[in-house]
């Protein structure tokens, strides 16, 4: 068995170890490609994961309290696939479990004590008015009076796919069971860490990371940790001097309830201009515009209040 990376943390390695050590048994008499059904392993078939299933619902902070996975009617609700009996996040939303992902990003972003709220979908322009993308996360600072101090940006990029994953999960659905087998080989759903790179998050760091650098901002990444070791050695730097950071986690058993959870393993901070800045840039818009558009969503927010899946307001410490 493959060693694991030197910075995962002890308590992990041992729980991570023993669910690598049980899916190896389980698939010595079955294989199948599905982690996590609407939230859930398979094998879970407690009152509230059955409830899960059956009103195709999503446990982590979706928009809707259904799943939206790729159609809204009949979503794809796998949140994790298994490969090489290791859960692969392959929603985005599945990131959002009890929000740390949030209180993780804003501990690099701000320094001290901050109040601070998040807001998502940001449009980001450029000089010329053209949008280098959306921004996933806007985490954003403000003052006893709701005005925007700060702000840093948090992109979360889950990990895509190549193969067929509707037919292992329309044929679960159809006869939910813990034994559920797919030996189908022929074009087997797995993880496509090189398109998801090439096509999703070097494109975003580079469009949105360029003008997010020249006003000098925070930005933090969140990915799963066997995505991150696909992508080039980066330089590392002490979190006082970075202004970036990749925050990786990964999915382990839970202690008391059959189902994996979210852990933050590693962050690495490093540098924009050291790693990215030279592969491409964009030249900023506005600052001014941008944070009058931070200050009218604020507004609004606390005008209308928390939208569902928006996080509270938090003072962090």
């Amino acid at each position: 068995m493959k060693s694991l990376p030197d910075f995962y943390p002890s308590v992990h390695k041992s729980k991570i170890f023993t669910y690598i050590c049980t899916m190896n048994a389980i698939n010595k008499n079955h294989s199948q490609p599905l982690a996590e059904v609407f939230g859930f392993p398979i094998e879970n078939e407690s009152e509230r994961a059955l409830r899960y299933r059956q009103n195709r619902l999503c446990p982590y902070n979706n928009s809707v309290s259904s799943c939206t996975k790729n159609s809204v009617e009949s979503p794809l609700g796998v949140c994790s696939l298994q490969h090489k009996n290791r859960p692969v996040i392959i929603c985005p939303v599945r990131f959002r479990e009890d929000w740390r992902i949030m209180s993780d990003a804003a501990s690099f972003i701000f320094s001290g004590k901050a109040a601070w709220t998040h807001v998502g979908e940001v449009t980001l322009k450029d000089k010329s008015g053209k949008t280098a993308g959306n921004i996933d996360y806007v985490l954003v600072s403000y003052d006893s009076k709701g005005r925007v101090l700060d702000f840093g940006s948090l992109e979360v990029q889950a990990v895509y796919i190549s193969g067929n994953l509707t037919g292992p999960f329309g044929a679960y659905m159809e006869n939910p069971t813990p034994d559920f087998n797919w030996m189908q080989a022929l074009k087997y759903p797995k993880p496509d860490y090189l398109s998801s790179s090439r096509k999703r998050l070097i494109p975003q760091i580079i469009a949105k990371g360029s003008i997010l650098k020249q006003w000098n901002k925070k930005q933090a990444v969140a990915l799963q940790t066997s995505f991150y070791e696909t992508l080039p050695s980066l330089p590392e730097a002490s979190k006082s001097d970075a202004d970036f950071a990749f925050f990786l986690y990964d999915l382990y058993p839970h202690q008391n309830e059959n189902r994996m959870e979210l852990a933050l393993q590693h962050v690495v901070y490093t540098k924009f201009a050291a790693v990215l800045e030279q592969i491409a840039r964009f030249e900023a818009g506005s600052l001014d515009d941008f944070m009058l558009l931070l200050q009218k969503k604020l507004d609004a927010k606390r005008l209308n209040g928390p939208s569902t899946g928006d996080l509270e307001n938090i003072i962090v410490k």
